[in-house]
């Protein structure tokens, strides 16, 4: 058994299929299996990585971590610079470290992060299309975190989980959401970029672009923010909104023990509103 390595991965996912692996090849994770076969010069068995949290089709990655068994002994810094020069400019490792046989990417989180970013313009994005949500109509943001907190703690999620879902339990325990509004003009008027953060021990399939639906229901005047709690309580799907977008949503990464001693952020992070 070779060396196992943890990588740090950020990734725009609006021109590929998710995370997962398909048979079309179009996915986050063929693409980084395929550069590190490259960059291994490796003919054997495909480098089979395991990745902290998949991502859907849409949604970016600003530190998905993974890790995989090494077939050939490289330094850490070579498994950066070698691995990004067989990766499409999108997708881009952002670190690489040893660690022990007993990590697992998935199985050795506390928790995971991510944050959606929404722009309220009256007007559809352009530069930044596929980077962000949009809303044409203003939200209210007391409104929105009044129903936010009806969400927050231990709870069945079933009203916010996909019907093709494979998670054991709907039960998930939610931190506190937190929404912020960021405006180009002083006095908080026009057009502004809404940033929603979530983070959970884990989530359902569809879980955040679900709850962003009923936010922005809520947020736009459609629905009280009681409201929230009647679809929490009533455990099915089809009492709730309709999902989101996947354009804003991005995944913040993992939460592991200091002990393991990885980064818990990356450059990726710093150019997000």
């Amino acid at each position: 058994m070779g060396t196992r390595i943890a990588l740090g991965l950020s990734y725009a996912g609006q021109h590929y299929s998710g995370w997962q692996s398909q048979a079309s090849g179009n996915t986050i994770q063929d693409h980084l299996e395929t550069a590190l076969a490259r960059f291994a010069a490796h003919a054997g068995p495909r480098i089979t990585t395991l990745c902290a949290g998949r991502t859907d089709a849409g949604v970016h990655g600003l530190m998905q971590v993974v890790h995989f068994d090494a077939p050939v002994q490289r330094p850490d810094a070579a498994w950066v610079r070698g691995t990004n020069r067989f990766l499409p400019p999108d997708i881009a490792v952002q670190w690489a470290q040893a660690v022990p046989q007993a990590f697992h990417a998935r199985a050795s989180a506390t928790a995971r992060r991510y944050a959606y970013v929404l722009l309220q313009s009256p007007v559809r994005p352009s530069v930044e299309a596929g980077r962000v949500g949009w809303v044409f109509r203003p939200l209210d943001h007391d409104a929105m975190q009044a129903a936010a907190r009806l969400l927050e703690g231990e709870h069945d999620f079933s009203s916010f989980r996909a019907a093709a879902c494979q998670a054991l339990s709907p039960v998930k325990t939610l931190a506190p959401i937190r929404i912020t509004r960021r405006s180009a003009t002083p006095q908080g008027e026009g057009n502004c970029y809404w940033r929603f953060e979530f983070e959970a021990n884990a989530f359902l399939h569809h879980m955040i672009r679900n709850i962003m639906g009923c936010l922005v229901t809520v947020g736009q005047g459609s629905q009280p923010p009681e409201w929230v709690a009647e679809v929490l309580q009533a455990r099915s799907r089809k009492v709730a909104a309709p999902t989101f977008s996947p354009d804003g949503l991005y995944f913040l990464g993992p939460v592991y023990a200091d002990s393991w001693g990885l980064p818990s952020r990356t450059a990726a992070y710093d150019w997000l509103p």
